[in-house]
């Protein structure tokens, strides 16, 4: 990525997919040019989380609200210590931010961390041709990363894909850290950051568990040698068919019975441990109204989602694992994508959604309780 700053809201800009379909509109953000996989999010709300999530690594999003920025930018409420998506893409940029917590304007975050976007476009039109052809590398250029057309074309299509990419590392810490318990700590819980969101362990600690994030390439060992009552798999960004030493690590996890909790890319991880396959999306699931239902209640919740793969297990069957019997404990109401998984025989579950959801909605909160109880219950039995 390449960058400058200057004249960004009279300089033109171009989005490049790389079928050769060419949107023109000015530059929104940083000047210069970057590249990513282009994907569309539908939330109305919540972009500053959206910017911050690092499961956006490598991903030109594209709002398909019509105007952003209303409420600027704030200090609270970034899910992470910067903006991970490649590139940003609107409609109708704000003008001018309201919001009483608002410190300066979407425009001048995107530019003082260097992220390029573009604003102008028509999204409706964007969006339906993700849909139509499928999320697809792209690129954004302005200033003089402008070049001929069918140059640009080959630029994009000389760009990695994202199936195959193994991006947790990138953005997970490299040193372990610890969010302290709010109140009485009740529990320990070990979380593996594959690129966690700064909420979830706050989720947590709010209900009496002391986090001890550890860096995606911790071992059994750094794990247990926090003594936890529970090990916590995050999300994260890329394929994760390529994430053999978190799924080693999972297996190690299930295989001492440990109370289980997995969100997002931590879904894909517990269905591979499972054994199961993972396959990417056509064009994902990514905004915060995603209707999904928990098979072990039949509730329908409106959910967070932020993912381009997902886990092929059967939907209306018991599965035999090397861990005992799994099923699919949630699934989504649009195309019946697998939401959620759980083992019958000991205390391990996932969702591909996000319960955590700063931005909201909160109606899948309840699984941190499960979580909580999860270890509760082995805690009494072990006392028994």
């Amino acid at each position: 990525m390449t960058t400058s700053t200057r004249g960004a809201a009279r300089t033109p800009a171009v989005l490049v997919l790389e079928d050769g379909r060419i949107f023109r509109g000015r530059a929104y953000g940083a000047v210069g040019e970057t590249f990513g996989e282009a994907v569309f999010s539908t939330g109305m709300t919540g972009y500053q989380e959206t910017l911050t999530d690092p499961s956006y690594d490598r991903q030109i999003v594209v709002a398909t609200a019509p105007q952003i920025g209303n409420t600027g930018w704030n200090d609270e409420d970034d899910e992470s210590g910067r903006i991970w998506v490649s590139g940003y893409v609107v409609r109708d940029p704000a003008r001018v931010p309201s919001n009483w917590r608002s410190r300066r304007s979407l425009d001048d975050e995107l530019t003082a961390q260097g992220v390029v976007g573009i604003s102008g476009i028509d999204t409706r039109a964007l969006t339906r041709h993700l849909r139509e052809r499928g999320s697809m590398r792209a690129g954004v250029f302005s200033g003089e990363a402008l070049a001929p057309d069918a140059e640009l074309v080959q630029r994009v299509q000389a760009q990695p894909h994202m199936k195959g990419a193994s991006l947790y590392e990138e953005v997970a810490t490299k040193e372990a850290y610890v969010v302290p318990a709010v109140g009485e700590k009740k529990f320990t819980v070990a979380a593996i950051d594959l690129g966690i969101k700064g909420m979830t362990p706050q989720r947590m600690a709010e209900r009496g568990i002391e986090v001890h994030v550890l860096p995606a390439t911790a071992t059994a060992e750094d794990v247990y040698a926090v003594e936890p009552d529970g090990v916590f798999f995050s999300n994260g960004p890329g394929d994760p068919a390529t994430a053999d030493g978190p799924v080693a690590l999972m297996t190690a996890v299930l295989e001492r019975k440990t109370p289980l909790f997995g969100i997002c890319f931590g879904n894909q991880i517990l269905g591979r441990a499972l054994g199961f396959g993972t396959y990417k999306l056509k064009y994902g699931h990514r905004g915060i109204n995603q209707p999904v239902q928990d098979r072990t209640t039949g509730k329908v919740e409106v959910t967070a989602h932020n993912h381009g793969f997902a886990v092929d297990a059967p939907l209306d069957q018991v599965s035999d694992t090397k861990f005992g019997r799994a099923e699919v404990s949630h699934v989504c109401l649009n195309d019946d994508v697998v939401e959620g998984l759980q083992l019958l025989d000991q205390p391990a579950f996932s969702v591909q959604y996000h319960p955590e959801a700063a931005a909201g909605p909160h109606d899948a909160a309840y699984l941190f309780d499960r979580f909580t109880s999860s270890m509760s219950t082995v805690r009494e039995g072990q006392r028994a």
